[in-house]
Order: C-alpha cells, then structure tokens, then sequence
C-alpha cells in the first residue's frame, strides 16, 4: 500500500489536524494532541493480507495509530474497525484507543498488531462507503478461510461464487477452474467447486462493488457473521460460548446460538473477578433470573469481554459517546473504561452531512479495476451515474447530481474521474470531469465557480444515456437529481447505496445550466434591465400567471405529444382508451395555447418601454383572464372525463402486463419528470391556481380600480367551475395516491379498494429487539402499515406488519421506554413501540391516528382480511433465489422512485392534506441562484411542484436538468454576516448544504417564500376528510 504526494488525508476532511487522521471526535472538540518525542514503529497487518508500518510517538495514544492507519487508507467511515494485537498471555485483545500505544504493546518489534472489522451493523446497507463495504467483505472472507463463518455448502458456495465474481469478474469455466485451485477460500473446498462455479455463473455483469454488497447481504442472515466466542461456563457448569453482536449477548452451545439477550432487556453488565454478570430488567412474563452468572477461564479473560459489551452497547444504543467519568478524589471503585469515539449514529449522520471526497482505490486480489461507486469506467460516448450515486431518492449524502441534456456544455470538474488505480489503500486520481454526451457532470464538493463555455457538438436526444439508479442497499438521498432518458425522473430524485447504491449525499452538485457563465448577470446589466420593466404589484400577479401557464402547458404536451408519440409507435393501449385520453386532452392544449398567446401579448404592451411606467388600457389583466375563463367553461365536459380516464388507464394496467411496461417505460424518460398519474390531473390543479391568481388581484385592486370589476367577474367564474369539479379532484387525487403506493410497497395485493382513505406516511423508529429501527409507516383510514427499505430492482418498501385500526389506542410512553418522542400503539392483536425524530412529528402523528382510529370506530370500513398477504414482521427468510434476484448492474427498466422515498430518507411525513396544497402551491418563474461562497449570480428557469424545486435552463426546455426535494430543508432569510447584500434572497439550507435564490421583485419574493415553506414544513394538523365524503370509485 503505496502513498501519493499532495493528499488530502482524511483527517482534514473530518476537520481534524493534518496529522491527526480520522477525528471520532464530535464538531467543537480538539482530538488528542500527539506528544512530541522519539518515534516507534508498529507493524500492522491490513485486511487485504498486506503489511505497513507506521511511526508514531511513543507516547501517543491508540487513537492516534488508528487514524493513521485510516488517514492512510483514506476510510471515511473507520469507527467500525479496530485494531486487535496479542497481549503478553497471547491473548488477543483490542487496542485501546485513549490509553498509550507503548502500555499496551510492550514490545513492538516483535508484534504485529492487526486492523479488523470490530462492530458489524445489522444492515450492511448503512454502509455508506464502497471502501467500508470492500473491506468488510475481506473480513467476511478471513472468517471462511479461518472457520469463524460458518454455515450449510449451499451458502458457503454462494458466498465464494461472489468472492470469484468479484476477483475474477464474469465466469468462465477454464478461468474459474485454474482460480479455485490456486485459491482456498475454505478447508476442504474441493467437494464444492462445482456448485462454486454453477452460482458463479448466475453472476454475469455484475461489478466488484456489486458482488461485494451481495456477498455482505447473504453473510448478514447468517447466524455466526461477525461473531467471536469467548469460553464461558454456566452455573451448572455446562460449557459455553458468550459472544456480543449489535443486537445485544448471544449464548452459543458449540456453533448453535441457544440464547440472546437484547440490549433492551440488560439492565446493567458487570464482572467480578472470573464471573461475568447481566443484570436483567423485571420481566414478568419471563423465566430468567434477575440476574445471570457466567464464570470465564481468567479475570482477564472475563474483563475482555466486559469492555467488548460496553464497547458494542455504546456504539450501536447511544447517540452520542459518553462522557468521562469525573475523577474520585481518594480512591475509585470498578474500572474507569468507557468507549471512546463517534457512535454508529454519529458516524451515519457525519457521512450523510457529505463532509469527504470520494477517492479511487484498487482491489489487491481483483483483476478488475474499481472505483468508489457501482458503475463502470465512463466513456466518452456513454457514461451512467454509479448505482451508488443514482441516489436514487441521498441522503441521503444528500449529493446533487446533474447532466447536460442540451447544449453539452462544459462543467469545471470536481469529480474524482477513474483515472490510474494506485494501491490498495485508495490513491486519489486528479480532478477530472466525466463526460456525458459531450459534457461533464461535475460533482461540487465545496464550491463552484464559473467555468469557460466550451460548446459541443448537439447530440440527438435518443443517444443520451440510461442513468437510472438503483436502491439497493443505499441509505441517504440527493439533492438535485438526475433526469434523463431512462433514469428516475418522478418527484423523485436520484437515490444512492450512500442512501444509495452513490451518488453521495456529499456535496451540492453543479449543473451544466448552474455553471454556464452565459447565465450570470452583472449588476449593472440586472439593473439596467430592471429599470425597463413596470414595478406595480399588478404587473407581477398577471406575470405569475404567464409563467405558471408555460410551466401547465409543457406539462400537456407530454400527454399530447411525448405520450401520444409513443403509444402510436406501440401497439399496446386499445383503442377505446387512446381516444378517451387524448379526445380530452387535445382541446385543452389547443385552448391553452391561444391562452398563453393572449396574456403574453398583454404583458408585451404591458412592459413596452414607451408605457411601461404609464398607466393605460393595457395596465390590466382581468378583461383577458375573464374572456379566457367564460371561453374555458365549455370545456368542463373534457374536465369532467379525467376521472374516468383515470380509472380506465389503471384498469388497463392491471389487465396488460404490456401495457404496465409501456406507463413504467415511459415513465423513466427524462421528459415526464412527475408520475404519470399526475400530468392527467394537471387540468384540475390549473383551475385552483387560476383562483388563486384571481384572488390575489381582487385583493390588490381598490373597488374603484378599473380593472377590479373584470377580476372580481373572473374570479366568480372561476370559484363556480372549481366548487363543481372540487370533490371530484378530491376522490382522484386519492384514487392516484393509493395506485402510487401499491407501487411502492411489496407484500400488499389489495391496496386499492373503495373506501380506502390515505391519511399520512412518514419515518419512524420501531423498537424492537434489535433496538430502534428506522421504519416506514403508511396510514389509512382503516389500517397501518410499517415497512422497511426492500432491496429490489423496481426500489419498493417491503411490508413488515400492519396493525387495523378499529379497537387501537394510542398512548405516550417516553418515561416507559426512556426514548424521546416514543408513541405505544395498542391493537387488538400486536402491540408496537414508535420513536418519531422530533416532538412536532411525534404530534403529527399522534393526531392523525387518533383521527384515523375515531373513524375506524364509526364505520366497519374494509375487512383486515384482504391484507393477509402481508409477510409477519421479522422474518426475512434468505434462498439462492433471493439473492440471485438482486440487480446485478444499473437497472435501466426501473421505475421512478416516489415521494416516499424523500421521506424516508430525510425522516420526513406527508399528509393527504399537505399533498392537496402542494397541488395548490405550485410556481414557476426566473430566480438567480447562488452558492455558498461563490460570487456569480446563476439564472434559471424554476418549477416548484410535487415538494421539490426543478431547475431549467430556460422555460423552453422540455426536461429539467436538475431538482431539489424540499422536504426537511429549513426556508429562512440570509442574516448580515453572510454578506449577501441583496435585495428578495431567500436561503435555502439542510445540513451542510446552503443555496441562497434570488427574486426580482417583493411580489415573487414572498410568492416563493410561501410557496416553500408549504414543502420545507408539513402541517401542522391533518385536515381529514369527512367520512361522509368517502372517496369512492
């Protein structure tokens, strides 16, 4: 493991010294200052076999010897590893990282200390580094090799199918052969080369990366991964094994677990002398004692295993490291050892902050090259977003990811491109941009500034590549999305395995349209040009309905041009299906578009320069807004079809397997940017937002106005066609909600059925056995679902449980359990525990379930029965199958990932409510953004729809090139010391990342400003529906 010059060690990425290391420290704390003096060499063996050494004061504590070997590893996420050496009874023990190297390892020269996985979470997926997840499927192969894994032939084979994947890549059989019989990945492997190869096959295209997610995701299900066994006897004497996990104590008889104690039911862990205590909590339904005895071979033997317990309970229960116990001041009792470093949370927060740079590394014993994501090298021509970083839904490291789908322009590079692979220890590559379709994507890790416009050569649009992402095992999100042709386009965002297979939730990302120096004004031009343009209020509001009207007609066109295109060229939607979609759509795009032609005409005479300060007949809109909206009442028949044509495309769904493909195929192109479902009820939302606009101007306008009396007609006549087509909307928007959900949630057959009501889904912890675990809860009007991330190709939530609603009662338990914000739910049949992330969330929900249990209770409401398809919470059997099933590559078929994944991801819920007002709050117009500490003002064209913000190069343009989920982003007014110096700038900021957005008048100013913080904040209350408007269809 070589080094490079002139690297940024990881230590200056955690903030720390550069000679510091990794800090474990928390932000605000100082690591351990290094004391000066004569330096010793330690030998430490790496998981890859190889050997450094490394120099350190004498004096220095273990901590520092740690960071230094993760500082030369450049491991980000170095918490879960330990170093591990032979004490002076050669009894393997763990290095200690607050107490001096030289007093633990008495002679150095002699020893070898070794660098290891200590702390195993229970889902590899919160692994966020492909480094950490390449490092723990070395560990997992050292277990086979030395028999601490153990398990049957078939998952044995399985295990070494993916090790030869990715060593060897994809299977040939002379290949495979001559592999095996220089590799002995087992004792006695002969007898199963075979079906090692049989698997391996099975495994075509699939990246190291990938291989090493799968091998981690099998070995997890078995019952001795990351298990170490300490010799124990129980009080009868019987001989035993003790071994600690992230769940809690395991007893083992042999190799067969018999007994387990969670860290929830331990009430204290202490050892004296050769016999180790638990101190279990009260249990009335239990048969244990209060307290169980375990006698060890030696107290030292005995108080290894007592400091490994308090090590795992701290590093998986609490939140944060715990704090020094105050010195006694004559004498102490028990042992002062404490854990010392960041906490599994601690650490998972850090990488999601997005706080490093993702580097390039080489696999010592793969023959492949790899980098950190779960793509290929990109070429010139076609390049696809790691899987990784197709956060597909970040945080998320909420990262943004963008691609040039126009001009081609040219990013300043900020990506590591894959460049030379260096050692095994993870050289970084220069700075190079990755080309798609004659741009880079650049990835911004702190700052970006404008680059030269370098244009290229305009490319077709079906040459642009699939950038579809995939989930499995990511956890975080991005920020700005990628949409392309066949990637997650939806109100959705691109997820990665850092939340994601990676796009890591890291850094803001720069788009092709954000760092196009063509799109930055000067002051002096920007004033210049303010100046030409009325400043009435007036003005803005029929502007607002100008550019809000572009934004609805683009959004027709993908029904009436890019979907029509495309089923023309299928034979898969019948024909009594294609005339009752664009039947109805046609006229309202041809009405439309003269209706955009007229407003634009008035506001042209509007801001003319020779009137534009003078008051005259063309300083007004109403007598426009009037005449459309009379003309638009003959096309009430056309909106009252929507229902129907809504229902009938699902039906049609549900009855060809060919016509569900196209919708999904479709669906992943970059133009349709929202679920499918959502462009049929644009016409709907458009008449609210008509509304609204006649409202704000009958608001403004003075009685005696003379354009007050055709504003006030219009909004008559606009109130009238919306109170007739309101409930109807109502019974739709529910209609396509439940459709997107079933197609969210794996394990539910009967989602949809009438008089289902969706009320709020959100992330919850659920307590458990293992502790709290991160959840997602999907509440209807007569059930509640809890499911967790599924690891498939189409990025669905597998269903755990659900609980009916008719007889359940809900209470706060916080002082019971001891966890903030904790909720009991009582049903008939299965009690649960839930931990909601703050104490508004925790009434959002107590509320809204209290609600949903009181109408559960007035009606009957659909049978429990219908969902019996539900798998039972906590088993998650494991078959080949399940395993092979796993993408093995970058999915370009996959569907868009919905809302719900946002929510997921940054711990967020949504109610019925909160989405019927994002349908009322939506804007579209020009803001100028800005990055942290860059300089430029960059223009835009901005859509804000569906909880996110998506970014155009101009109004024209037929996708969006970026998007930014607000959900969990805090909307606030930049403060003096940030020496903006503008006028209407509003920031935008969610843990590291900050944007700041500027309007051009107050009137868009505060349009935004509401409009945002309906998506940064859900309400605060959810304003159900009465039961006695049921949602029927």
């Amino acid at each position: 493991m070589g080094e490079t010059e002139q690297r940024p060690t990881a230590g200056s990425r955690l903030g720390a010294q550069e000679n510091a290391g990794i800090s474990t420290l928390e932000h605000g704390q100082k690591p351990p200052m290094t004391p000066p003096g004569k330096l010793v060499s330690i030998k430490i063996q790496m998981l890859d076999d190889t050997q450094e050494t490394f120099d350190i004061p004498q004096r220095a504590p273990g901590k520092v010897l740690h960071d230094a070997v993760c500082n030369h590893l450049n491991l980000v996420e170095g918490d879960y590893f330990g170093l591990e050496f032979p004490d002076n009874k050669k009894m393997m023990v763990w290095l200690d990282l607050l107490k001096p190297v030289m007093k633990q390892i008495r002679r150095p020269k002699h020893v070898v200390v070794k660098f290891v996985v200590k702390f195993f979470p229970p889902d590899h997926a919160q692994l966020q580094e492909e480094l950490t997840r390449y490092l723990f499927a070395l560990q997992v192969k050292q277990d086979l090799a030395q028999g601490r894994l153990t398990c049957n032939d078939t998952s044995t084979a399985l295990l070494i199918s993916h090790i030869v994947q990715s060593e060897i890549g994809d299977f040939d059989e002379t290949i495979d052969r001559e592999h095996l019989a220089k590799n002995k990945y087992i004792p006695h492997q002969e007898a199963l080369e075979d079906k090692i190869m049989e698997f391996h096959r099975n495994h075509m295209g699939q990246t190291p990366a990938e291989s090493d997610f799968q091998l981690l995701e099998i070995a997890r299900r078995l019952e001795m991964y990351g298990i170490r066994l300490h010799p124990a006897k129980d009080r009868e004497g019987t001989k035993i094994n003790l071994a600690v996990a992230n769940t809690g104590i395991l007893v083992f008889q042999g190799h067969t677990k018999i007994n387990a104690f969670n860290w929830a039911k331990v009430r204290k862990l202490s050892f004296k002398r050769k016999r180790f205590l638990i101190k279990l909590r009260p249990d009335v339904n239990s048969s244990f004692q209060d307290t169980l005895e375990f006698l060890m071979a030696s107290r030292d033997f005995c108080k290894s295993f007592w400091k490994i317990c308090v090590e795992h309970h701290a590093f998986f229960r609490l939140f944060e490291e715990p704090k020094p116990k105050p010195k006694p001041v004559l004498f102490s009792r028990g042992s002062s050892f404490r854990f010392s470093g960041r906490t599994q949370k601690q650490v998972l927060d850090y990488v999601k902050e997005g706080g490093h740079k993702k580097v390039q590394f080489e696999r010592k014993h793969s023959k492949i090259h790899s980098i950190r994501s779960l793509t290929a090298q990109p070429s010139e021509q076609h390049t696809e977003v790691p899987k990784e970083s197709a956060r597909a839904y970040g945080d998320d490291n909420d990262a943004v990811a963008v691609q040039s789908c126009r001009q081609g322009k040219e990013l300043k590079a900020s990506t590591e491109d894959t460049g030379q692979h260096k050692s095994p220890s993870l050289k970084k590559s220069p700075k190079e941009g990755r080309k798609v379709d004659g741009a880079v994507v650049s990835t911004v890790e702190e700052e970006e500034e404008p680059s030269k416009d370098r244009m290229q050569q305009n490319r077709p649009q079906s040459q642009q590549p699939s950038t579809a992402g995939s989930l499995t095992g990511s956890p975080h999100l991005s920020e700005l999305s990628i949409n392309s042709q066949g990637g997650p386009s939806v109100a959705n965002m691109t997820l990665s395995p850092n939340l994601s297979p990676d796009a890591k939730q890291s850094s803001p990302l720069v788009s092709p349209l954000l760092n196009d120096p063509s799109c930055i004004r000067t002051d002096d031009e920007e004033e210049v040009k303010r100046k030409r343009f009325p400043t009435e209020k007036a003005y803005f509001i029929a502007k607002e309905a100008a550019t809000t009207e572009r934004t609805y007609l683009k959004d027709l066109e993908v029904i009436t041009s890019w979907f029509q295109n495309a089923v023309s060229k299928e034979d898969c939607m019948p024909e009594t299906l294609k005339n009752l979609i664009f039947s109805n759509f046609e006229p309202l795009h041809k009405f439309h578009t003269g209706f955009l032609k007229e407003i634009e005409q008035r506001l042209a005479l509007w801001e003319g320069r020779s009137n534009a300060h003078i008051k005259g007949d063309y300083q007004r809109i109403g007598d426009v807004m009037l005449k459309n909206i009379q003309n638009m009442k003959q096309l009430t028949i056309h909106l009252r079809k929507h229902n129907e044509i809504l229902m009938e495309l699902e039906n049609g769904i549900k009855n060809s397997r060919k016509l569900e493909t196209f919708c999904r195929d479709f669906e992943l192109q970059k133009v349709c940017y929202l679920p499918l479902n959502t462009f049929l009820l644009r016409p709907l939302h458009r008449l609210m937002h008509y509304k609204q606009i006649m409202e704000r101007l009958c608001k403004h306008y003075p009685p005696s106005h003379t354009d007050f009396r055709d504003s006030r007609a219009a909004l008559a006549e606009i109130s009238e066609m919306v109170a007739q087509l309101h409930g109807n909307m109502i019974k739709m928007e529910n209609f396509q909600k439940l459709h997107e959900l079933k197609k969210d949630l794996m394990g539910m057959d009967n989602l949809v059925i009438p008089g289902r009501e969706f009320i709020r889904l959100g992330s919850l912890s659920k307590l458990s056995g293992k502790g709290l675990q991160q959840r997602m809860f999907f509440l209807f009007n007569d059930i509640l679902l809890y499911t967790s991330r599924g690891l498939t190709a189409s990025n669905q939530f597998k269903v755990h449980g659900h609980l009916p609603l008719y007889g359940m009662t809900i209470e706060e338990s916080e002082e019971e359990w001891g966890v903030p914000h904790c909720l009991t739910l009582r049903g008939q049949h299965q009690s649960i525990v839930v931990a909601a992330s703050t104490r508004a969330e925790m009434d959002k929900w107590t509320e809204d379930i209290q609600m949903a249990i009181d109408l559960a209770e007035k009606s009957s409401g659909p049978a429990p029965e219908l969902l019996a398809s539900s798998p039972p919470d906590n088993k998650d059997p494991l078959s080949v199958s399940d395993c092979s099933s796993l993408p093995a590559g970058l999915i370009s078929d996959q569907r868009p990932v919905s809302i719900s994944y946002v929510c997921w991801y940054r711990m967020q819920s949504l109610s019925f409510y909160d989405i019927l007002q994002s349908n009322e709050n939506q804007l579209s117009g020009n803001l100028l953004r800005k990055f942290k500490n860059s300089n430029g003002w960059q223009k835009l064209w901005v859509v804000f729809t569906n909880f996110c913000m998506f970014f155009y190069k101009s109004h024209q343009d037929n996708h969006p090139l970026a998007s930014l989920p607000l959900l969990g982003y805090s909307l606030t007014i930049p403060s003096e010391s940030e020496n903006i110096h503008k006028d209407y700038v509003f920031k935008l900021h969610f843990k590291s990342h900050v944007y700041y957005f500027r309007a051009e008048s107050e009137y868009t100013f505060e349009r935004w400003m509401e409009v945002i913080r309906s998506a940064t904040s859900s309400a605060s209350r959810t304003r159900a529906l009465s039961h006695k408007e049921p949602h029927a269809y």
